[in-house]
């Protein structure tokens, strides 16, 4: 945009022409006045009585009548120059703030034109960079879009081969990994082929993809991902040592030993599916872990670990279950679990509440030195092998209400905050069974004793 150069600066009047007048007036004053004083001093000079003091002053009078109207011309003359030298300054001020607002005037067109030179190259650098950008998600969607169509191919080794461009195309952009990873988990999800080696491969290839990508220790980690593998079918999958957020195996199938001892796990880690063997040694994490309705056909192992959110095992099937040492934060729940052979929580601590109602174990039930900081709950609970609770600490409500001891039940050393309640439970009637300080116990028939409240 261009703007006018005003004709004056701001804040000063227009100069305005002298009329020629104005200087006539100014030479007839001055003659006029000239001509008053001379003629005063005319008439002084005749009054003197001597002829010759007349002509001296009558001299002296035209004398000082001319200096008058010289020195009357003179001051007119000066007041002249000063206001030629007026003009002339305010000319000069006038030269000065023309040429200031000129060349304010040329610095914004210059402005103005640079403005809408950087906007044309910001346009141009904006339109480079989308057509890059389009470019680069071309080359992006056709390598995904040829790997995807390798992984349909009937020959293993080419689905191997879509594998890796998959893997390696998610190493190179960080922002397709999740879909990547969507990708490996529904290739994981869809029904293996029967009696097919080269499938099999190709599935736990797959797998070790998975686990390499989340264990926060390797350059190759891919953080932020989730893991939906409900309804998979799985092959000794081994995620040690991985970082787990939101990992979902509900109704999988676990064939060998499925491996999470040391990983990290945040959210909700659902664990509800079918092992052969569960190891989760050392596992460490605020997730809620949830193995509700799980079959576990081998061993379940928490050993060790620190779970900081909630346990879920209700209405599960274990064959043997082990607890050793480990501490769960929130409340644990076995409600309605088989633990068809054993289950051991040895050291184990439960910091919030744990219900057992109507829990099941076969063999071996051990809670030596378990701690119960809140409430614990065994209420119809079946123990069918030894049962150990010696030196454990109940530092909440104890409640065994209709449990039934089937072999041996101890509480040797067991210590509790109040007393727990073990109303109607039965316990056989052979062994040296060992109850809380309190408990009442009646004989009921040949194989049964009754348990009842003081």
């Amino acid at each position: 945009m261009l703007w006018p150069v005003p004709r004056t600066p701001t804040g000063e009047k227009p100069l305005r022409v002298m009329p020629w007048w104005l200087v006539l007036v100014g030479l007839l004053a001055a003659g006029l006045l000239g001509w008053l004083v001379l003629d005063w001093l005319l008439g002084e000079a005749d009054r003197a009585a001597q002829p010759d003091t007349r002509a001296t002053l009558r001299i002296d009078a035209i004398r000082t009548g001319l200096t008058v109207v010289a020195g009357t011309g003179g001051g007119l003359a000066l007041l002249l120059a000063a206001r030629r030298q007026w003009i002339s300054e305010r000319a000069q001020r006038h030269q000065e703030a023309v040429a200031a607002q000129e060349q304010a005037h040329r610095d914004r067109a210059q402005a103005h034109v640079e403005a809408v030179a950087e906007a044309g190259q910001r346009h141009q650098d904006r339109q480079a960079e989308a057509a890059e950008h389009d470019a680069a998600e071309r080359r992006l969607t056709e390598l995904y879009t040829r790997a995807v169509e390798l992984l349909g191919n009937d020959k293993a080794a080419v689905r191997l081969g879509g594998l890796h461009a998959l893997e390696r195309l998610g190493q190179d952009n960080p922002a397709q990994r999740p879909t990547i990873v969507a990708v490996l988990c529904a290739y994981l999800r869809m029904p293996p082929a029967d009696a097919d080696a080269g499938e099999a491969e190709v599935r736990r290839t797959a797998q070790r993809m998975l686990t390499r990508h989340l264990r926060a220790d390797d350059d190759a980690f891919w953080p932020g991902v989730t893991l939906d593998l409900t309804g998979a079918h799985l092959d000794g999958f081994d995620a040690a040592g991985c970082t787990l957020v939101d990992a979902d195996l509900t109704g999988a199938v676990c064939a060998g030993t499925t491996s999470l001892a040391g990983a990290t796990v945040r959210g909700r880690l659902s664990l509800g599916a079918t092992f052969a063997d569960l190891i989760c040694d050392d596992l460490r994490g605020d997730a809620e872990i949830v193995l509700d309705d799980a079959r576990i056909a081998g061993r379940l192992s928490f050993d060790r670990a620190e779970i900081g959110g909630g346990l879920s095992c209700r209405h599960a099937t274990v064959a043997r279950a082990y607890f050793r040492g480990t501490t769960v934060g929130r409340t644990a729940s076995f409600d309605g679990t088989r633990f068809t052979r054993s289950a051991t929580f040895r050291e184990a601590v439960f910091l919030s509440g744990l219900s057992m109602d109507h829990a099941a174990v076969g063999g071996y039930a051990g809670f030596r030195q378990a701690r119960f900081a809140d409430l614990a709950l065994f209420r119809w609970t079946e123990f069918g092998g030894q049962t150990w609770f010696e030196r454990a600490r109940f530092d909440g409500a104890a409640n065994f209400g209709r449990a039934r001891f089937h072999d041996l039940a101890t509480f040797d050393g067991a210590t509790f905050a109040r007393p727990p309640l073990v109303d109607q439970a039965r316990a056989a009637a052979a062994g040296p069974h060992v109850w809380p300080e309190g408990t009442t116990v009646a004989r009921l028939d040949d194989d049964w004793l009754l348990l009842t409240d003081p």
